[in-house]
């Protein structure tokens, strides 16, 4: 049967001869007490038997109250009877017979029944004074000193307050005795380890060890001691693990509750702000809050409406700052003036920081002045870590939410201009709080200039189309090997015609080879021709080596010769992956210089776009100063392309040449995110003229005659205007000084493209052999390997 914690089991009797007998032991022991003090209360006791005896009803005490207190000397010393809170009670029952006046007045109602009520609920608080009575008998009677000391905790209203203040209750049980009803319970070896592995279940405890069996005499004395600060600090540790405690309407209530306890203020209101880039989120019991993230739960105020109010102090001070009297303070602001109208005196701002950044601020306020004294400014120390990390907690959830919302709409997002799109998604956020649908607002950079390059392979579209031809040829010769050895064992007209088909498709391959062909002429070997494979194997000997020679060469994923292609593959793909490494090195140097928007792409060879200007900064601070810097840096990377093609080639299955083409334009533009594209496009009709010539630009011949503009080791300038011509002039010359171009600079008229005219070129050669351009390299390649687990040497 189910046992019931309910009601505690054990039978608890006071009993005052545990202490005489004490008194006895002094009177012929010399123990430290006055002889003639214990031998002043023998002969009363002589008279009165009551007070020798199990006690049932306390009030049989109150006779004898004199005598009793002349007893408890040896317990309660009187020096501090009148000071501390102490008290004696019936043994594990806690039931007072006599109490100091501290006692009485901080827990004991006028019938001495406890004030307040335990800090555990009342099934747990039974449960919890049965363990420490088994805990007593399994020490006492069977040397077992497994338990642990249980915490008596109580819970009692302040009567000036009527906030809740914490005293735990120390139980002395040195004039505690236990006494059998009955034989003595011999535990056997299973039933001391049953005990041992159920110290903690009073249930399994009482079935080894019945109640009924053991009786408690004497009496316990309780020291009391206030722990509230204690108590409460342990209590704000655990709400503040539940971010609930901030973004709930509640779980704030009950923080705030619990500050009030904290510094003995029933009127204390509280509000906690959170610092996000340029604006404050503010919680406080006034918002409503229904929502699981501390962004939308809350107010939003441009961080610029602090400024000079309290707040703004303590957060640049980073100090504790406590406003004795805001009425007083010689200048207020709105936000000053909004506190002093919402009837808030006293003010004690708390800056939060996490790792040494400010996150936000806690504020206590009272209604009248000089409430916050520098004791509760030690207080609110202790209160600083507590909510310093569960502020930042909260905050890193928000962030990880925005993170989410711009994954989803925006994927990867470069780090310059993450800055707006994260305030794009917090106005988002804060739309979908107050129920207002929208999408993202559009991200647009307006003043902006563009810098565009690329470093194309030469002809790689007549390398891979020579590849396909060469694959095509083997593979179809392989196939007419067969035919022809099934043919010479077995002459059938219908070899011969298959063999004729062979052929056609082997001279249509070395004359008019087109990208539909491929197609075709597998599908034509793939049904007319393997096929019969099976059949010609029967044929044995140099039919069956010819089989097997034309399976060897196919490859199993392709399905065809795929020798040359995968030589041409395999070279731009090394090439592509040294040529993308060496430039994310260059413009990591660059972007420490100052910070801009890079993008690249890799098809056959690389081609990358930089975005900078005042308006993708979160600052505004901007110098045209770094466009120049990187139009020279352009300049550079083109070099350590063209070196690094020239270094590669001798490791290349396939040798490659490349150009390289650098375009200019002064004139500052505007950029838009398209959402449904996910990248970044110019914005307007007038900037499209700019798109337009970068996708055409390198198709460009020059002026009445068949030349290529892009030429293998040469950089190709493209300018409109004369100041791009200008500056572009001095850049080459300084770096022709330096060594990294060769002294043959080239000015030349450009024919005109489709919507692309009047476009003129300066090129120049690569000097190749340039120590300085190779000392630099090798800096650059260095500087990459050690950030990276791929290893580059030039």
């Amino acid at each position: 049967m189910e046992t019931t914690l309910r009601d505690y089991p054990f039978r608890c009797v006071l009993n005052l001869k545990p202490l005489v007998d004490f008194w006895e032991q002094c009177t012929g022991a010399g123990c430290g007490k006055d002889v003639s003090h214990s031998a002043g209360f023998r002969e009363p006791l002589m008279q009165i038997p009551i007070l020798l005896e199990p006690i049932e009803n306390l009030a049989d005490l109150e006779p004898h109250r004199q005598l009793v207190s002349y007893l408890m000397d040896a317990v309660f010393p009187r020096a501090l009877w009148d000071t501390e809170a102490m008290a004696a009670a019936v043994p594990f029952t806690l039931s007072p017979f006599l109490a100091s006046p501290n006692f009485e007045g901080l827990l004991l109602n006028g019938d001495r029944s406890y004030r307040g009520h335990p800090c555990l609920a009342p099934d747990e608080y039974v449960r919890k004074r049965i363990l420490r009575a088994y805990f007593f008998i399994l020490k006492n009677c069977y040397g077992i000193e497994e338990g642990i000391d249980i915490p008596e905790i109580h819970v009692v209203p302040d009567p000036e307050t009527g906030l809740d203040r914490y005293f735990s209750l120390t139980l002395n049980t040195r004039f505690v005795e236990i006494h059998r009803v009955g034989a003595p319970e011999i535990l056997t070896p299973e039933q001391r380890e049953t005990i041992l592995a159920n110290l903690n279940q009073p249930e399994v405890l009482r079935q080894v060890l019945p109640p009924e069996q053991f009786e408690f005499r004497g009496f316990v004395a309780i020291k009391a001691m206030e722990v509230t600060d204690q108590k409460v600090l342990a209590a704000l540790d655990r709400d503040l693990i539940d971010k609930d405690s901030f973004i709930s309407e509640p779980g704030f209530a009950r923080l705030q509750q619990r500050l009030r306890t904290l510094f003995r203020m029933p009127d204390l209101t509280s509000s906690l702000a959170a610092c996000l880039e340029d604006r404050v989120l503010l919680l406080n019991t006034g918002c409503h809050m229904v929502c699981n993230c501390i962004f939308t739960a809350s107010r939003h105020v441009e961080a610029e409406v602090f400024d000079g109010s309290v707040f703004d102090r303590a957060m640049e001070n980073g100090r504790i700052l406590r406003v004795p009297d805001l009425a007083a303070e010689a200048s207020l602001t709105t936000v000053d003036m909004d506190l002093l109208e919402g009837g808030l005196r006293s003010l004690m701002v708390v800056p939060l920081h996490y790792q040494e950044e400010l996150i936000g601020t806690v504020a206590l306020g009272a209604q009248h002045p000089d409430a916050f004294r520098p004791t509760h400014e030690m207080l609110a120390d202790q209160l600083v870590p507590r909510f310093s990390m569960a502020l930042a907690r909260s905050l890193d959830e928000l962030h990880k939410n925005v993170e989410s919302v711009i994954k989803q709409k925006c994927t990867a997002v470069h780090p310059t201009v993450e800055w707006r799109f994260r305030k794009a998604v917090l106005e988002h956020l804060e739309s979908a709080q107050k129920g207002e649908a929208s999408e993202l607002e559009p991200i647009v950079f307006r003043e902006v200039y563009p810098l565009y390059g690329t470093s194309d392979i030469r002809g790689s579209s007549h390398a891979r189309n020579a590849g396909i031809r060469e694959d095509m040829t083997n593979h179809l010769s392989l196939a007419l090997a067969v035919v022809h050895a099934a043919s010479e064992v077995r002459r059938l007209p219908i070899l011969d015609e298959l063999a004729f088909q062979i052929v056609a498709h082997l001279d249509r391959v070395s004359d008019t080879f087109t990208t539909g062909d491929e197609a075709a002429i597998l599908g034509f070997i793939h049904s007319q021709v393997e096929p019969l494979f099976k059949r010609f194997r029967e044929l044995g000997g140099r039919v069956a080596d010819a089989i097997e020679a034309y399976r060897t060469a196919i490859d199993s994923e392709k399905g065809t010769v795929y020798n040359k292609r995968r030589d041409f593959e395999e070279s731009v793909s090394l090439f592509n992956e040294r040529m993308s490494a060496y430039l994310d090195a260059e413009e990591a140097e660059a972007q420490a210089i100052f910070p801009h928007y890079f993008d690249k792409h890799q098809t056959d060879g690389i081609d990358y776009v930089v975005y900078m200007g005042a308006s993708m900064m979160e600052t505004g601070e901007f110098d045209e100063l770094f466009v120049r810097n990187l139009r020279i840096w352009q300049l550079m990377v083109a070099c350590g392309l063209a070196w690094h093609t020239e270094q590669l080639n001798g490791s290349l299955k396939v040798p490659l040449e490349t150009t390289h083409l650098i375009l200019v334009n002064h004139n500052p533009l505007a950029i838009r995110f398209r959402f449904d594209e996910k990248r970044f496009d110019v914005d307007g009709a007038y900037n499209v003229a700019h798109e337009i010539i970068r996708s055409r630009i390198d198709k460009a011949t020059i002026r009445e005659g068949t030349e290529r503009l892009t030429q293998p080791g040469k950089i190709s300038i493209v300018y409109s205007r004369l100041e791009e011509e200008r500056e572009m002039r001095l850049h080459v010359a300084f770096l022709q000084y330096g060594g990294f171009l060769n002294d043959d600079l080239e000015e030349m008229e450009l024919d005109d493209l489709p919507d692309v005219k009047g476009m003129k070129a300066l090129r120049v050669g690569v000097n190749l052999r340039s120590s300085a351009l190779a000392d630099r390299l090798q800096r650059v390649m260095d500087s990459l390997a050690q950030s990276a687990p791929l290893a580059i040497t030039c």
